[in-house]
């Protein structure tokens, strides 16, 4: 199997994925692991704190002139060109010795992602992609493998993941969701990022989450396009900027965006709470 295709900024996305991986592993399970609760009650870890200013250290020398956004440190630096880090993706998970969780790391220019690394050593594996390289994933050490979605075409034959149940309802997109799933053959709640690099691996054809931000998505957006699929905020809007997330192998998109945008049901009248 030929070797994937890198260029410099992803030769050093998957160098940070490396360095991150030591640090959350590290971690992961210590019966001394330190958990907080940020002021909007999602919890952070030490490691989470611990990868994010590993990670910017390395940049400050290797990329000085790139700004860095990042979940537990903010936006620092100026210019265009900008590393969205996100060091464990699934932080519920990981407090609880749950495997499923990945650090984020994707490099922007204006609107646009040019490389991305997802890195889940729990599960011992990684998905990275580079503009115009397409999509790839491993085991961790072992033989990349390119990546392409799934070809599905009807709602009937399609598998559905998606995040909590109570998410969708405390954003009044309950009904929307819970609609498509009479429509669909099958449907999981895997959560996070694991929902993305499945569809782009052609194991689930559609998957969404209503209301995420920035460092969730980025890297999984461009290797959900690069795998040959669409990904969208819920009012159709390309890209992993919208504050909410749909992603499909293409074929999928327009159907379930129509269920997906839809309001939840008014308790009252049974009509759309508007």
């Amino acid at each position: 199997m030929p070797d994937a295709p890198r260029n410099d900024d992803l030769t050093l996305a998957l160098r940070l994925a490396d360095l991150a991986d030591q640090v959350t592993m590290a971690r992961f399970q210590a019966s001394d692991l330190l958990v907080e609760t940020k002021p909007d009650l999602s919890p952070v870890s030490d490691a989470d704190r611990a990868v994010e200013r590993e990670v910017r250290a390395v940049l400050a020398g290797q990329r000085p002139d790139d700004a860095v956004l990042g979940e537990e440190f903010g936006a620092s630096g100026g210019g265009s060109r900008r590393w969205v880090l996100d060091p464990i993706d699934g932080t519920k998970n990981y407090v609880r010795g749950v495997p499923i969780w990945a650090t984020l790391i994707a490099l922007m220019d204006g609107d646009q992602v040019l490389a991305g690394v997802i890195s889940a050593p729990a599960l011992g594996r990684r998905w990275w992609a580079a503009l115009g390289g397409g999509a790839w994933g491993s085991a961790l050490g072992g033989a990349p493998r390119r990546l392409r979605v799934s070809g599905v075409g009807t709602l009937a034959d399609a598998s559905l993941a998606y995040s909590s149940l109570e998410g969708w309802s405390a954003r009044g997109r309950l009904g929307g969701l819970l609609a498509l799933i009479e429509q669909v053959w099958r449907n999981r709640g895997f959560g996070d990022f694991y929902i993305y690099t499945l569809l782009a691996e052609g194991a689930v054809d559609i998957a969404a989450e209503p209301e995420v931000s920035l460092w969730d998505l980025a890297p999984l957006a461009l290797l959900v396009t690069e795998a040959g699929g669409r990904f969208t905020d819920l009012a159709g809007r390309d890209g992993p900027a919208g504050g909410s997330a749909v992603a499909s192998n293409g074929r999928l998109h327009a159907p379930a965006l129509g269920y997906l945008g839809l309001p939840a049901p008014d308790a009252r009248t049974g009509t759309g709470a508007g």
